[in-house]
């Protein structure tokens, strides 16, 4: 099956483009980032902080069934402009991996679709292969399969 989120990392560079086109308004796709009940549904993790506003933080955390927590990221919100930009930070805590920083764009392509452009910025080039060494393409097209198939729910 094709992947419907497309990465591209280019030898050499430390940071990457993800982009995907939803068949979703920008609003709504804009929404499944900053509204929390949204977030959890797709992203599949509880929101335990979500401050859509420049300086804001985020947190978000996922357990096991018996309650282990087994990821938990963390960031600020640097700028967040609706329906068209959001600039953060996003940190794995108790992992290998250092703070990155992330631009995340929405367009509007037609009044019913849209697309957005994440474009991740790594320390190295060495700490970005590593997070690709990571099911990581896998995991974000699957997720971006669920925040389309809950934002169908949504329209």
């Amino acid at each position: 099956m094709e992947r419907k989120t497309k990465i591209d990392a280019e030898n050499g560079r430390q940071e990457l483009t993800i982009t995907r086109e939803f068949d979703l308004p920008v609003d709504l796709l804009f929404r499944a980032y900053t509204e929390a009940g949204i977030v959890e549904q797709w992203m599949g993790t509880k929101v335990l902080k979500l401050e859509n506003k420049k300086h804001g933080g985020w947190q978000f955390q996922t357990s096991d069934q018996q309650g282990n927590v087994v990821f938990q990221a963390n960031g600020t919100i640097h700028e967040l402009i609706p329906d068209r930009q959001i600039i953060r930070t996003f940190e794995m805590e108790n992992s290998p991996f250092q703070p990155q920083l992330e631009f995340l764009d929405f367009e509007a392509l037609t009044d019913d679709t849209s697309k957005l452009t994440m474009q991740i910025v790594y320390r190295s080039v060495e700490l970005r292969d590593k997070q690709l060494q990571l099911p990581f393409a896998q995991g974000i097209n699957m997720a971006h399969n669920r925040l389309q198939e809950i934002g169908n729910q949504l329209k």
